[in-house]
């Protein structure tokens, strides 16, 4: 299979690190990045850095390209970009994507599945979700910082089986990898921590810790939390009746000065994920007839 995995970023650079060390030398499966700027020419020169908590190591990718044309047809797709890249990245490579290729994204948020269907009809997409914390630290280096690393696909139904290839090249590059037919509840699941806490950590400037030591914050995370477990019902996704409850002891488990990937763009003057988290509830919950006042109130700051 030719496998790329567009955008290099902290996502992008750890599970596409992998399968670039896995499959080096492979016959069978040739690993492409899709990478821009000074990212990419480091790449290139000297192959991608991976710093985990499993161990350091470089990786080279068969290609490490910006070209669709270098790229070529493509069998299998990861989209790892920000989710306001995601709509402009797969226009640009859609010459590479036919309708025998499989379309991953593995973004924040719970619609980017949608997105690529719209930009790309004839791919087969499905939907994935990552547990991860990493980033660029610097061009051609992604350190791997904490987070379950976990990786987890598939669709709403039983037609997840047939994607049991792909979850056998993911497991055989060491890949903490799962198949499942309930990927809504998965992406709704992590949506349910991502949206209310991004959110709140940008809008008030207060890190993890900062939220869960005021009562009144803490209360109204719980509350944006509830916002985002009806919107999601009425979207025909039931999440479990302790969802709240245990994402709330989630959010207290991350160490005191922790911030949101949301958080740290809005306060480095970068373009955030506002859109596919905050605004996204608050429109979805407009079309569901589901109130969203604390979404919408932070929403209003936030803009």
């Amino acid at each position: 299979m030719r496998i790329a995995i567009v955008g290099i970023g902290g996502v992008g650079g750890y599970f596409g690190g992998k399968l670039a060390r896995e499959y080096e030398n492979s016959n069978k499966h040739e690993i492409i990045f899709i990478a821009r700027g000074e990212h990419l020419k480091a790449i290139k020169k000297k192959g991608l850095q991976l710093i985990t908590r499993e161990g350091d190591y470089t990786v080279r990718p068969k290609i490490a390209t910006d070209n669709p044309v270098e790229a070529g047809v493509l069998d299998l797709v990861f989209f790892c970009t920000k989710s306001y890249s995601l709509e402009i990245s797969a226009q640009e490579f859609s010459s590479c994507i036919n309708k025998n290729t499989i379309v991953i994204p593995l973004l924040n948020g719970v619609n980017s599945a949608e997105i690529l269907r719209a930009v790309l009809p004839r791919a087969n997409v499905i939907s994935g979700s990552v547990y991860i914390i990493s980033f660029i630290e610097k061009p051609g280096v992604v350190r791997q910082k904490n987070g379950a690393c976990v990786l987890t696909f598939g669709t709403d139904d039983e037609s997840a089986a047939k994607y049991q290839y792909i979850l056998d090249v993911l497991l055989k590059a060491k890949i903490k990898a799962k198949l499942t037919y309930k990927i809504s509840e998965v992406l709704w699941e992590k949506y349910l921590l991502m949206c209310p806490l991004g959110s709140l950590t940008s809008a008030t400037g207060k890190t993890y810790g900062g939220i869960m030591e005021d009562a009144i914050l803490r209360q109204k995370l719980k509350s944006m939390m509830e916002e985002v477990v009806a919107v999601a019902r009425a979207r025909k996704v039931f999440l479990p009746e302790d969802a709240v409850d245990k994402t709330m002891q989630l959010a207290g488990s991350f160490d005191y000065n922790s911030k949101t990937s949301m958080q740290l763009d809005r306060e480095n003057g970068r373009q955030t994920e506002m859109d596919a988290l905050t605004a996204y509830l608050c429109k979805a919950g407009k079309e569901s007839g589901i109130p969203t006042p604390l979404h919408d109130e932070v929403y209003a700051l936030l803009k």
